[in-house]
């Protein structure tokens, strides 16, 4: 048909980033490669599959099958599909959809390059194709995962936490900002143990510290630090580095002790409280991200409350909320039922997002009269989108500045704002001269 390859991306940013690593080998052997095009007609689709949970699961599955049909319309020739749902599911997946050619595993770019060339030569160098704006790029330090949350299944899809050696992260780092990335996004499944499996100690401090030094690096993210044998000494670096944001992301999943130690956390309502205070108590201001699960099985009333009490006592500056899903092979689907109907895993779910948009509002509208660098991401309907230190991309909230009566701004440009407004999630600012 043509050399055009569409790579569709589904699920976290790690899977964006093995997209990249793919995106480049192909582009250097002659394809022409987009990511998550609109428009058929390309001689080969590339799905990277999300598996973690039930929902990511089924728009997976879903997102197979619109392109099995487009391939059955002619609009394609080729369909390939990688990543996580197709690692777990590696045996059952060609029977049931025979349409695709050809299932991979994770970490399969060499063997995706092969089998799209029909050569075994893949000597490309380990560069990346951005899918990001060309401002910011997610940098992966580490993948796979040693702890045992009863609920998880990455160690299944994964394997043991395995850290990319530092010098190639810094080297990473250097040729994404001399492309002209400004914002770095560290992310792993385990951010707090980076090192460990290579270097026998905690090298999170190291690394950023390193990171902090490359030229052009004007935003360091931190996302996904595990709560058990958290880094501390990483949190005066924080405060004292200009170049790392306040900012942090740390799943806690729960805080009631029985729920906690049916998910196999490793820590406590007591050590967690200690955590979020010494952090807050060292970086006065940072914003702190974090998720939570509702509808664990055994999950009770009376647990689901202090849960809720926790959130509106914390006052998280961002928060997310997941219904619990059974997944298979794990720890507590060999053990446990899945015993909360659905209807109150959903009720639960509102409860707690409920309060979380009352706690951002206020927290929101607090910063009224603040000004703050923003970096500008886009341009939509009528206002400039920017972020703030303490927002990520796609997941918190923005910055919006009209455009009216706005000198033009740069797409990836830092500028002083003024915030005057303010929503549930989003502050309204305008350029401070």
């Amino acid at each position: 048909m043509n050399n055009t390859v569409n790579i569709v991306t589904l699920g976290c940013a790690k899977n964006l980033v093995d997209s990249e690593f793919l995106g480049y080998k192909l582009e250097a052997s002659g394809y022409s490669v987009a990511y998550d095009a609109g428009e058929l007609n390309h001689a080969l689709v590339v799905i990277n599959t999300c598996g973690f949970i039930t929902d990511a699961k089924e728009e997976s599955v879903n997102t197979i099958m619109d392109y099995v049909d487009a391939k059955n319309n002619g609009a394609i020739d080729k369909i390939y599909v990688v990543g996580c749902l197709s690692q777990r599911y590696l045996n059952d997946l060609p029977g049931e959809i025979p349409e695709v050619d050809q299932f991979f595993g994770v970490n399969s770019s060499n063997e995706v390059l092969q089998t799209a060339l029909q050569d075994s030569k893949t000597a490309v160098k380990d560069r990346r194709k951005q899918a990001t704006p060309v401002h910011y790029a997610y940098l992966k330090v580490s993948d796979g995962c040693n702890r045992n949350c009863s609920f998880c299944a990455i160690p299944i899809i994964k394997g043991n936490h395995k850290s990319v050696p530092m010098d190639d992260l810094v080297e990473q780092a250097a040729r994404l900002a001399k492309d002209g990335v400004k914002e770095l996004i560290l992310i792993a499944q385990d951010l707090s143990v980076y090192g460990m499996d290579l270097y026998k100690s905690l090298k999170l401090s190291e690394l950023l510290s390193r990171l902090s030094d490359v030229e052009g690096i004007e935003w360091i993210r931190l996302h996904y630090l595990y709560p058990l044998q958290f880094p501390e000494d990483i949190l005066s670096q924080i405060r004292d580095t200009d170049n790392i944001c306040n900012y942090i992301d740390i799943p806690l999943q729960h805080i009631s002790n029985p729920v906690l130690q049916r998910m196999k956390r490793g820590n406590t309502k007591r050590t967690t409280y200690n955590l979020l205070n010494k952090i807050r108590r060292i970086i006065p201001g940072i914003a702190i991200r974090t998720t939570f699960m509702v509808g664990f099985p055994g999950e009770t009333e009376e647990e689901f409350n202090e849960l809720l009490a926790f959130v509106k006592e914390m006052k998280f500056e961002r928060m997310g909320v997941f219904t619990y899903s059974h997944e298979e092979d794990t720890n507590v689907w060999k053990n446990y039922r899945d015993d909360v109907p659905e209807e109150v895993k959903q009720e639960r779910y509102d409860i707690l997002m409920n309060a979380q948009r009352e706690i951002s509002r206020e927290l929101n509208y607090s910063k009224t009269g603040d000004r703050e660098k923003v970096l500008i991401d886009g341009k939509e309907d009528g206002y400039y989108i920017g972020r703030t230190q303490y927002d990520s991309p796609e997941v918190d909230g923005e910055v919006l500045i009209p455009v009216k009566d706005t000198p033009e701004l740069q797409i990836g440009s830092f500028y002083r704002v003024k915030i005057d407004n303010a929503d549930e999630y989003d502050l309204f600012g305008v350029i401070d001269d």
